[in-house]
């Protein structure tokens, strides 16, 4: 079999641009997930319908990321009020809240695709800007405009995120009621009130994942199915709760599949995600950058 290192190089570099892309959309349920232990399976959704609401202001000549910037507020709310939900239904009921949490986010998941179909139809829905259908030359190489993008905003977050959770004393107390809620307690904080702050976080980060989704690619409103396994094996892989070890998988991931693609073709390019999940489930179940 002919093999050739341009192409081998070629395939690396796009999907390192393709791994920050995964790691963007997945911060936050890096936070969800990883910090506070809530099955957010309807985080993808949530992200596709942020990309719907970019589209809608697109439609006013907004540009895609100053969207995106402008729905995390919204977004913010809309997520306090979703944890609030689930905490009052199902978490705040015992031990069985993760298996019940698990049908409510799928539920939420599907009402939100339901939602988009009857509004927007199932037409694939695209934005416009300058960076959308440009690319830069390097060499013999030219690397799409939307990509650097998406590699710069995923550094962006990665490095927000850390300061925020390292350097605040609300970041320290989303990393600590994950690691000893009673502990939190006895220094006068509710944990309640963190979480919800922290989902809310989490949920204003798919607001701007939704606006880099739309940026990459057209969507329709049955993508999320496309990237829940994507974004938990990217998260598990990390360790639970690493921004910065979220960035590192999501390359992983994104070289992984990139370099598949090329050997292999596209019908196996998916079944990367899942392949790396069994084999880190099974080998290290912390994770890669997990304590």
């Amino acid at each position: 079999m002919f093999f050739s290192f341009d192409l081998l190089f070629e395939a690396v570099l796009f999907g390192v641009l393709l791994g920050c892309f995964y790691a963007a959309v997945s911060m936050g349920l890096a936070v969800a997930f990883g910090l506070l232990d809530v099955p957010h399976v309807a985080h993808p959704a949530v992200m596709v319908f942020g990309a719907y609401c970019t589209y809608l202001l697109g439609l006013y000549g907004w540009d895609p990321i100053l969207a995106g910037i402008v729905l995390m507020p919204f977004f913010f709310v809309f997520g306090i009020a979703l944890y609030r939900f689930y905490f009052e239904t199902f978490e705040k009921r015992g031990t069985e809240a993760g298996v019940r949490g698990l049908a409510f986010f799928f539920g939420v998941a599907f009402i939100i695709e339901v939602c988009l179909i009857l509004g927007f139809g199932v037409d694939q829905r695209t934005v416009h800007a300058t960076y959308i259908g440009t690319s830069v030359s390097i060499g013999d190489y030219r690397i799409p405009q939307r990509m650097i993008v998406a590699f710069g905003l995923a550094l962006i977050l990665t490095v927000a995120l850390t300061l925020y959770l390292s350097r605040t004393f609300t970041g320290r107390a989303i990393k600590a009621v994950a690691q000893d809620e009673a502990a939190l307690r006895l220094m006068g904080v509710n944990p309640v009130r963190i979480k919800q702050w922290a989902f809310g976080i989490a949920t204003a980060v798919a607001a701007i994942a939704g606006a880099m989704l739309i940026i990459v690619g057209p969507v329709e409103p049955t993508m999320d199915r496309l990237y829940i396994g994507r974004t938990f094996c990217i998260v598990v892989l990390a360790g639970l709760g690493s921004m910065t070890g979220t960035l590192a998988a999501g390359l992983i991931l994104g070289i992984s599949e990139s370099i598949v693609l090329m050997m292999l073709g596209a019908s196996w390019a998916p079944a990367v995600a899942f392949g790396l999940l069994l084999v880190v489930l099974a080998v290290r179940p912390q994770g890669l950058f997990g304590r």
